[in-house]
């Protein structure tokens, strides 16, 4: 072999050179700081190139024409033709004709046409419309009804004799004034046509199907209670599928699993044809955060019974809008979804583990990797894993320490120990930052009255929040760099040491969390593998004490995280974008936003960003983020940052015109008013109508008459709404409003009890399909019985008055008869004992609008989405 020239060694040098390597003082080599922008920007390349296709792949729509060419598949094109009559219904409240008469017709009408298509030698159909009546406690209040309708199919082979169910679950009511296409008239489609599949299916399953479609929903999981504590099959269902819609489109997220029986999961992963899933989901969902609850609950307080609950998360914009119509549900998302269910069912309905009595215990942890695969094992698996890893991480760390000592002249173990724990609190004190910066923007936005910016302009987020959350997670370690260098230790061991310190971080959180209790410290188990895994392969190559060559094993192998981590909390934030627009005036959405986007920033480019101080002038790269936020605040603030837009991006208005009446003891009427009661809906409230045509003028807050009326005198709908009531507003109208309809609270009658002490007040009530009583004790009065479900008397230190009783009903409107029994320690009831208001909500467009409040509704801009009706709040004191 021949030696090089003098002329080549020139050569190689200039093409090390060209490599932009730069000999700094302190033996430090560094790209070239204008390396930094194409560094970061391949990073968001990478997001819109890879994690956004991959998040919206949708399958092709089948059609009915290639039906006969692909046997057995769900066929989007006739789910879609029964959701275009299901949308034409229109608006479908729970008591209204719309909801009781026509689309339960609708639905038996639809089933008679697959009983005509079914294989009637292989299976057996039976139909039943059920008219439940019951009540329990949900969240804050009495949920009762009476008379609403179930539409319950079951389809059973003839040649099994298996006493154990399958449910499928969805809801056919609808929000006021919305026709419910998407929530959740698809899933309603989607099991039409499953159920037509099943029928049709040459070869005959185990366990018999239960199609229930459920007409109270809304109101809130009233036919959901109805069938599981009331319905003969509901007793052999051993397992469910609640099928839900969060807002119109897109692919359909399995939140929520269990409890326990992790086989369902197991099953998922097996057959889900295209698997959306995450366990972080369900922790979310269950904590609350979310003001959405599903019929999940019911089954599983109410049956015991395990199971999935699956919902389309996309366009969440037109939830429970008027524009949650037909043509806003893509026919590639009920294929995706129709794909999905089909598959599971016939899955599940040959499982040996439907006849066990008792399923698995413990809970599992799950997700999908970019829709590509999905991965499962038991919460106990994953307590193992987290611990092997992170040891594993640990010895990894410590071997890359004694490496530095041994090709570092002149340093000691003991040396690079100290650095590296110097190191280590100042990455502690970047991940604070890094949480810290996108908080104290979302808190600056909102004193200024800028919340909810990204609303539409959704991209805000990389500047308003990203950024900080970057410049927070650097800048400890890149003054440290800058202002204290350490020639002893080359800088690219230095950089090593700040992304050991970032993995020991992952590792210690993983610990907390899984001491909390959370599986969702799975997010730091994959982090964890993927940057041990490089360390693992530098270490074993030698690239680890050759300059920034192990730089590259890093970045490729963060490649993978990095997409699923943006892939996951793009979920979020696509969910939660929407939600924040109906989540109350009275916690700040940026928060949320925020601190989402931080985590993102923590899990998906904490080792990336790390590598901003292996370029010149990292301060100015820092400084450049923070040009950026700087730009996009401005943005932030134009008119880009107003967060509504017509028909796409509405703003939400609950509104009811109000008629007032209030009685006392003596039973006279000693005030008694009109006006509009305003629940709003986002952070906002009013003020962005403040200059518009819409007459606000003696708008005022509803928590000045907390202290004088039950419930602050308002007719709030539920138990939300009440939640909520202080934060509510009330503005005067001087003509009356026209009540289209009769609320009558019949008293009938006070009986002082033997003990003396205690009154029992008998009441009747009757009145619209929705209806509320609001109970209140006066002075030293406490309520000791009533004939109302028990369960919040027996828990005073959760429940507290005022009570709500929410009340409703389908097509059974006999008045609600009820007694409160009241405590007087004194036993002068001929004194105040009891405040009770009686409430009547007109919800339905089968009860009209007075001439006045119509063109109230009208005046509104049109970004803003109206949710109206009449009302009436009598008060009364006994």
């Amino acid at each position: 072999m021949e030696e090089k020239t003098d002329k080549e060694l020139a050569l190689d040098a200039a093409l090390i050179e060209s490599l932009a390597v730069h000999k700094e003082p302190g033996d430090r080599r560094r790209l070239s700081w204008y390396y930094a922008p194409s560094f970061l920007l391949l990073w968001l390349a990478l997001f819109y190139a890879i994690v956004i296709p991959l998040y919206n792949k949708l399958p092709e729509r089948v059609t009915i024409s290639e039906e006969s060419l692909r046997p057995g598949e769900f066929v989007a094109e006739r789910a879609q033709s029964q959701l275009y009559v299901y949308d034409r219904i229109g608006p479908k409240v729970t008591g209204s004709y719309a909801n009781e008469v026509t689309t339960v017709q609708f639905l038996l009408n639809e089933t008679e046409k697959i009983r005509s298509q079914m294989r009637s030698d292989l299976y057996s159909l039976e139909v039943d419309v059920q008219s439940p009546t019951g009540g329990y406690v949900f969240i804050d209040m009495v949920n009762m009804y009476q008379g609403i309708h179930n539409v319950i199919v079951k389809l059973s082979s003839k040649s099994s004799k298996s006493e154990s169910y399958l449910l499928l679950n969805s809801h056919f009511d609808s929000k006021p004034s919305s026709p419910g296409s998407g929530d959740d008239g698809t899933m309603v489609v989607v099991m039409l046509e499953v159920l037509r599949q099943m029928a049709i299916s040459e070869t005959p399953f185990e366990h018999p199907l239960v199609f229930l479609f459920n007409g109270a929903e809304e109101n809130p999981l009233q036919g959901s209670h109805g069938f599981i504590t009331q319905h003969e099959w509901a007793r052999n269902c051993k397992a469910f599928i609640n099928l839900e819609v969060g807002g119109s489109g897109g692919r359909d997220l399995l939140f929520q699993s269990g409890p326990n029986n992790p086989w369902l999961m197991k099953y998922y992963r097996q057959h889900a044809k295209h698997p959306f899933a995450t366990t972080m989901a369900e922790e979310i969902f269950q904590s609350g955060i979310l003001p959405s609850d599903s019929d999940f609950r019911n089954f599983r307080d109410f049956g015991n019974i395990p199971g999935l609950d699956i919902a389309q998360v996309s366009n969440g914009y037109v939830y429970h809008t008027v524009f949650d119509t037909f043509e806003a549900v893509p026919g590639r998302s009920i294929q995706n979804s129709g794909n999905n269910v089909l598959a599971m069912v016939r899955a599940y309905a040959n499982a040996s583990e439907l006849n066990e009595e008792k399923g698995d215990d413990g809970h599992a942890v799950f997700f999908d990797f970019l829709g590509l695969f999905f991965v499962y094992y038991t919460e106990t698996t994953g307590i193992v894993l987290n611990c092997l890893i992170g040891v594993i991480s640990l010895v990894l760390v410590g071997c890359s320490l004694w490496r530095m000592s041994r090709q570092s002249e002149k340093v000691t173990l003991s040396q690079i120990s100290i650095w590296f724990l110097i190191i280590l609190g100042l990455h502690v004190v970047g991940f604070l930052l890094c949480l810290g910066l996108p908080l104290l923007m979302a808190v600056l936005f909102d004193a200024g009255d800028r919340s909810m910016t990204y609303f539409t302009s959704n991209w805000l987020v990389f500047g308003l929040y990203i950024c900080p959350a970057v410049i927070g997670l650097v800048l400890p370690l890149t003054l440290y760099y800058t202002l204290k260098p350490n020639d002893k230790l080359s800088h690219p061991y230095h950089l090593q040491l700040s992304l050991h310190a970032h993995l020991v971080v992952q590792a210690l959180l993983a610990l907390i969390l899984t001491a909390m209790g959370l599986r969702s410290q799975y997010l730091c188990l994959i982090s964890m593998i993927f940057y041990a895994g490089a360390l693992l392969i530098n270490l074993v190559s030698t690239l680890h004490d050759r300059g920034y060559y192990w730089a590259l094993i890093v970045m490729c192998l963060q490649v993978l995280p990095f997409c699923y981590f943006c892939y996951l909390f793009y979920m979020f934030l696509t969910i939660f974008f929407p939600v924040l627009g109906r989540n109350g005036y009275n916690t700040n959405p940026d928060l949320i936003i925020g601190l989402f986007c931080a985590i993102c920033t923590f899990f998906a480019l904490g080792f990336a960003v790390q590598f901003i101080n292996m370029f010149r002038w990292p301060k100015l790269i820092l400084l450049g983020l923070g040009v950026v936020t700087f730009i996009f605040c401005m943005i932030a603030v134009s008119e880009v940052g107003f967060p509504y837009r017509p028909k796409t991006n509405v703003m939400r208005a609950s509104v009811l015109h109000t008629r007032r009446v209030f009685h006392e003891f003596d039973g006279s009427v000693s005030h008694s008013d009109s006006g509009y009661y305003f629940d709003y809906q986002d952070r906002r409230a009013f003020n962005p109508l403040k200059d518009t045509s819409l007459n606000l003028t003696g708008l005022q807050p509803v928590k000045n008459d907390c202290d004088n009326y039950v419930m602050c005198g308002i007719p709030c709908f539920y138990y939300s709404w009440c939640r909520w009531r202080q934060w509510a507003g009330w503005l005067p109208r001087e003509s009356e409003v026209e009540i289209p309809g009769e609320l009558t609270l019949q008293f009938l009658g006070k009986t002082i009890l033997e003990s003396g002490t205690t009154a029992r007040y008998n009441f009747q009530q009757s009145g619209p399909p929705h209806m509320n009583v609001f109970i209140q004790p006066v002075g030293d009065a406490v309520v000791e019985d009533w004939s109302f479900v028990r369960d919040m008397l027996d828990n005073p230190a959760e429940f507290q008055p005022p009570y709500q009783v929410f009340f409703s009903y389908g097509t059974d409107d006999t008045p609600l008869s009820f007694h409160i029994d009241m405590f007087r320690a004194d036993g002068k009831f001929d004194e105040p004992t009891l405040e009770l208001a009686s409430v009547g909500h007109y919800v339905s467009y089968e009860y009209p609008r007075d001439a006045e409040a119509r063109k109230f509704v009208a005046d509104f801009p049109d970004y803003v989405h109206v949710m109206e009706w009449p009302s009436i709040f009598k008060r009364y004191i006994f």
